[in-house]
């Protein structure tokens, strides 16, 4: 009993000596690596984050240790970026440094590194390579992509109008029709809304990472091949999962925000029949000829601020940014809520205003702190896609109905319900009155 005693304490002391070793570490290299609060053995800093406000925790340290510093999220070391400066040049100057993709252990469990969001090195680039080329053209018969889109807001349109004005929650409707785009594009046709199979599909998303685990096949014989069934039936469901839940969120945080506005909806209407009229469809041409509607769009993007965080990302080799020096492999955190937030581009940012995007005279501005999509060589390669889905459905829906709200706009709560890595709107009602 006395030696088991003394193994024991022999171990702890190892233990306690390495995490000693490590912190020292740590500590020995901060003149060239990016500061930061002191990290605790084990924990990390979780007690100096909230967990549910991440991103304001984070806000609060970048005002303490600058535009660049050192977290560590347990055991895991981190370096986040916040603002739009340091952000658009580790992205946009530096991308290839910071090209990399950083996977919390949950997501590696799941994902084994498979499909074009988690993957890294040459099998992303393939990956992403095949989703932009193959996919974009996969199933499309004689119909553009735009065409798919105009079909289904008319589809939208209908199914809305059936509701004959009565308050709803249009979370099922939106959702179905921005999937039903992705699904021509993957599987080559729409589904019915009430087809039994797609409502399963949609209800069971969460299945599929079990279904991959039972798939081993011909892909063995074949160990340098990145196009494996596990690849590629991941990067389905990453271009499925991508290409329903943002852009179907996106359009309704966007109708919460415009029931509290009803003047922006009558000059976004204004614009509408001025420029598309009633009895055609809208198309991405009309979009240059639409100003303010298209700085609404972008306001709205930019104002729900759907992935503070962005997708962390890592640095594929040692690397040299600024003043500090980041050791390949670390994850990067590209706070893509300072850039859309960023005061100096957009005065109170914290306030819905589709001037943000316009000049003195009425044209649309752009801006380079637009970055809802992210930037450089990780940004999401459905940019394109989402922006005609965003575009075509809002401007659809605007044509044929005018929104009401079951309470006075003035008490329509537009602040998102945060959660770790995704603002997300509050459940709501919604009349669509005919026009």
């Amino acid at each position: 009993m006395e030696l088991l005693g003394m193994t024991t304490i022999f171990l702890l002391v190892c233990i306690l000596c390495l995490l000693l070793f490590s912190s020292w570490r740590s500590v020995s290299q901060k003149e060239k690596q990016p500061p930061g609060p002191i990290s605790l053995p084990i924990l990390g800093n979780i007690l100096q984050l909230n967990p549910m406000n991440l991103a304001e925790s984070l806000k609060t340290l970048s005002k303490k240790y600058g535009p660049i510093f050192t977290i560590h999220f347990g055991p895991r070391k981190a370096v986040v970026l916040y603002g739009s400066d340091v952000v658009k040049e580790a992205l946009i100057d530096q991308a290839d440094d910071f090209s990399g993709r950083s996977i919390l252990p949950l997501f590696e469990k799941l994902f084994q590194g498979a499909g074009i969001v988690t993957s890294n090195g040459e099998t992303w680039k393939q990956l992403r390579r095949f989703a932009l080329t193959t996919l974009r053209d996969f199933g499309m018969g004689k119909k553009s992509i735009e065409e798919r889109i105009q079909e289904e807001a008319r589809f939208l349109v209908d199914r809305i109008r059936k509701t004959h004005g009565r308050p709803f929650d249009p979370v099922k409707f939106l959702t179905h029709a921005v999937s039903n785009i992705i699904c021509s594009v993957i599987f080559g046709d729409r589904f019915d809304y009430e087809d039994k199979k797609f409502l399963t599909l949609i209800e069971l998303l969460d299945e599929n990472n079990k279904l991959q685990g039972s798939i081993q096949t011909q892909e063995k014989g074949n160990a340098h091949s990145n196009f494996t069934v596990g690849s590629l039936s991941r990067t389905t469901l990453d271009l499925f999962l991508a290409g329903t839940g943002t852009t179907s969120t996106t359009l309704r945080y966007g109708i919460v925000i415009l029931q509290k506005y009803p003047e922006i909806v009558e000059k976004v209407q204004e614009e509408i029949d001025h420029v598309i009229g009633r009895d055609r469809s809208p198309c991405m041409a009309d979009r240059s000829q639409m100003p303010y509607t298209d700085a609404v769009i972008h306001e709205i993007q930019r104002f729900i601020d759907f992935l503070p965080f962005n997708v962390p990302h890592a640095v594929i080799r040692d690397t040299k940014f600024r003043d500090y020096f980041i050791p390949k492999g670390t994850t990067i955190f590209p706070m893509l809520t300072s850039v859309l937030h960023d005061s100096k581009e957009f005065p109170n940012p914290e306030k819905f205003d589709p001037g943000h995007f316009l000049n003195a005279n009425g044209t649309f501005k752009k801006s380079d702190c637009f970055m809802p999509f992210s930037a450089g060589k990780r940004i999401c390669a459905g940019e394109g896609l989402a922006r005609m889905e965003i575009f075509i459905f809002l401007t659809s829906i605007l044509q044929n109905f005018t929104l009401k709200s079951v309470v006075d706009p003035k008490n329509v709560d537009i602040s998102p319900l945060v959660s770790t890595l995704a603002n997300l709107p509050r459940s709501y009602e919604v009349s669509f009155l005919p026009r």
